[in-house]
């Protein structure tokens, strides 16, 4: 017979005569304790599911949520000449749904940063993924007179995914510490370029198989209504600091201006935040755009004929998809083994990995350019190894925080950094490049040839975007050590214990002191 921690019996899970806990062994005369009682079923179903919410469990449940996250995004992507087709709007048009999205995205982050270091934080996951797919599914019912509708619902798809990508890396931090926190948010943030990859694969294969693009928004939907449910059954809700030793001993900061004015002095948050910036602006435009301007590369030598039926050509979504899942793993994987080599070097490990992955992939990505209109297959291989080297550093940068910011402050510090790095990043980055494109066209006769090469003049931002952001890594291992030392030093100050009464005799009478 076993004890529940409610104190209740649990029938045939054991034939031994003693009580068996939790916490250990009980002497068999206490069976016939009178507090004891047989569970009822809803207990022994809330026993269960204790028993299955471990740590493991948990990451594998908000990993896959973040590669639903990142489907969603990108199924859109996926699809785009379609809803060009559709709707008859320009390549600014199409990049605004991006923009629209991310914006919001930003907007919502600090709020949903400010709410996940107070309050329950699985709640707030739960209930951000099953929004986001309801409005997703509602959103593929909107007729072709109706596109600023179609824009809106992708912002509100970016207030309930910002819950998700705030929020989640924290229960993680929490999960875990030291390297296994760096092996898990590596395998959380491979989510991010294989849901992108696969949310191009989604969309263009629920487009041809119903031969419609609207049924490339009623997949992931379903899969993100499980997700929410499963969140709130299996995934435990841990002390905020409980990995780091500091499990109900510190408090959050009573004041979200005090929280800002701590992460603007830690000068390696703020430039590492600066640097995803830079790759949230290359991956934004690039997610959006690059399938578009391979499309228009084999229309110039004449491979493909220009889309003028009702279901554009998913050949080029299909393969950057792929690409983009193989370099995500890739990228993840080389990046997490290659940090914890190099943490045996030297300390500053972290930011300079990704300085240097990022001033790598920035070559590559010029090559893309040069190669493209000869070449498709030489463009899809400067597209691997720029991706494979830009994948490199998202969980590296995650890893960062976690190290420079104290446990009670992550969530504000994840949904800061988010709203930077979608700021200053792809908030902008797909709507921009568009407008380049868009303009240089009306400079030119309107051609094939033109509409590819005003495209691909305008893509060339995204190279001197990413060296900037490969310098503001170097800046971060600048003070990388300082930032992780007071970090540390913060978090022993707020583990000794609280002051105690003491009293003191005097020939008046005690009085008492605080020590």
């Amino acid at each position: 017979m076993c004890v529940d921690s409610d104190g209740c019996e649990i029938e045939g899970c054991s034939s031994s005569d003693e009580v068996r806990t939790l916490s250990g062994r009980m002497s068999p005369g206490m069976k016939s304790s009178p507090d004891l009682h047989s569970c009822k079923p809803g207990q022994k179903f809330r026993s269960a599911l204790r028993r299955c919410r471990s740590p493991a469990a948990a990451a594998g449940i908000l990993t896959f949520g973040n590669v639903l996250n990142y489907m969603d995004r990108y199924t859109v992507a996926g699809v785009l000449l379609d809803i060009q087709q559709h709707y008859g709007v320009t390549d600014s048009g199409a990049g605004l749904l991006q923009t629209v999205f991310i914006c919001s995205f930003m907007v919502a982050a600090p709020i949903f940063g400010y709410l996940g270091d107070r309050f329950n934080r699985k709640v707030i996951l739960s209930c951000g993924i099953f929004f986001w797919s309801i409005v997703t599914l509602m959103s593929s019912f909107i007729s072709k007179e109706y596109y600023w509708l179609f824009v809106l619902s992708r912002g509100l798809v970016g207030i309930g995914e910002s819950s998700y990508s705030s929020i989640s890396p924290t229960i993680i931090g929490d999960l875990y510490t030291n390297n296994s926190r760096t092996m898990m948010l590596s395998v959380f943030y491979l989510a991010i370029p294989l849901g992108s990859g696969l949310g191009y694969i989604l969309g263009s294969g629920a487009k041809d198989a119903a031969e419609d693009w609207h049924w490339a928004l009623r997949v992931s939907p379903f899969l993100g209504i499980i997700v929410s449910a499963l969140i709130m059954l299996f995934v435990p809700e841990p002390k905020r600091g409980s990995a780091d030793q500091m499990e109900g001993r510190i408090k959050a900061s009573p004041s979200w201006i005090s929280d800002m004015k701590a992460l603007a002095k830690n000068r390696s948050y703020v430039f590492s935040s600066l640097a995803s910036a830079a790759v949230s602006f290359a991956t934004g435009a690039f997610g959006m755009l690059i399938p578009i301007y391979l499309y228009r590369a084999q229309v110039v030598q004449k491979t493909v004929e220009p889309c003028t039926k009702k279901v554009c050509s998913s050949k080029d979504s299909l393969i950057f998809g792929a690409i983009t899942c193989v370099t995500g793993l890739l990228g993840v994987v080389i990046g997490a083994a290659t940090t914890h080599f190099c943490r045996k070097k030297t300390e500053r490990a972290d930011p300079l990995v990704c300085a240097v992955s990022m001033l790598g992939s920035a070559i590559f990505i010029c090559l893309i350019f040069v190669v493209a209109k000869s070449s498709i297959i030489g463009a899809y291989v400067c597209i691997f190894i720029g991706e494979t080297l830009l994948f490199l550093n998202w969980a590296i940068t995650a890893d960062i925080l976690m190290f420079v910011v104290i446990p009670t402050r992550r969530a504000t510090a994840v949904a800061f950094q988010s709203f930077i790095s979608h700021l200053l990043g792809d908030a902008g980055s797909s709507y921009l490049i568009g407008l380049i494109s868009d303009e240089i066209q009306k400079s030119y006769a309107s051609s094939e040839i033109w509409k590819f090469l005003s495209l691909g003049y305008a893509l060339m931002l995204c190279p001197f975007i990413i060296v900037l952001g490969g310098m503001f890594f170097l800046a971060t291992a600048l003070f990388f050590l300082d930032d992780r030392e007071k970090a540390e030093k913060l978090k022993k100050l707020m583990l000794q214990p609280p002051p105690s009464s003491v009293k003191v005799i005097t020939r008046r009478g005690p009085i008492c002191t605080d020590v």
